[in-house]
């Protein structure tokens, strides 16, 4: 499928917000993915990942959320100490308002399915999805969150998204427990989710840009996404 991509500037409530917009050709209303990035900004690897959900149907955005400190702020995978500073100097509540900008740029959009928009993180970003999920719980209808530290489980009861996490048994930055809190909360609020882990992978696996990446669980991961997206947005 024939993709078109731009940098668009989106309303927000302090500014104008950069993001990268990746839609198939043609007019006809298709669902959304909101894509969020990683600690290390809004990079190649993000924009790979909304042209090749482009490519798949979807009208995908990807928010620079660091743009409030200043737009165009990243960090190369070799600079991991900045990348953390970044992450750092965002807080919360703006980072919600920010998606919910987009979210809404969206929805005012003719080649936007109404009421189609899903949302996908990495790192910081998977954070952030499941954040956003339960946040704007009517806002969002799919929420897949690669490796996400520290997610919000305390917030799990107000989710109304479904949810698909992955994770890597050998993640240095978010051990096997924290993620069995994430099943086990889920489990306990009755929320419809699935949560993944790859054997002998480590975080960022999915980042063909990163060392740590590993093939086979990045394979596996896309296409149980790409059908877990078209079985929530799609029909």
């Amino acid at each position: 499928m024939d993709v078109q991509t731009q940098m668009i500037e989106v309303p927000a409530a302090d500014g104008t917000m950069p993001c990268f917009l990746a839609r198939p050709l043609g007019s006809a209303p298709l669902p959304a993915v909101l894509v969020i990035q990683e600690a290390f900004g809004l990079n190649a690897h993000i924009e790979d990942v909304a042209r090749r959900l482009a490519a798949t149907g979807y009208v995908a955005l990807a928010p620079d959320l660091y743009w409030r400190g200043g737009k165009g702020r990243r960090a190369g995978y070799d600079q991991l100490p900045e990348a953390i500073g970044l992450m750092q100097s965002v807080q919360d509540p703006d980072v919600v308002a920010d998606v919910g900008s987009a979210i809404t740029w969206l929805e005012a959009q003719a080649f936007v399915r109404p009421g189609r928009i899903g949302i996908t993180g990495f790192c910081m970003g998977g954070r952030v999805s499941y954040l956003v999920a339960c946040e704007l719980p009517g806002k969002i209808g799919a929420c897949v969150a690669f490796y996400g530290g520290g997610i919000p489980i305390d917030r799990t009861p107000r989710l109304a998204a479904p949810v698909l996490a992955f994770f890597g048994a050998d993640d240095g930055f978010i051990p096997l427990a924290s993620v069995e809190e994430l099943k086990a909360a889920l489990a306990r609020h009755g929320k419809p989710a699935e949560v993944v882990v790859y054997p002998g992978a480590g975080h960022g696996f999915f980042c063909d840009a990163r060392e740590s990446y590993r093939a086979d669980a990045a394979r596996d991961a896309w296409e149980r996404t790409t059908k877990f997206l078209a079985a929530h947005l799609t029909r």
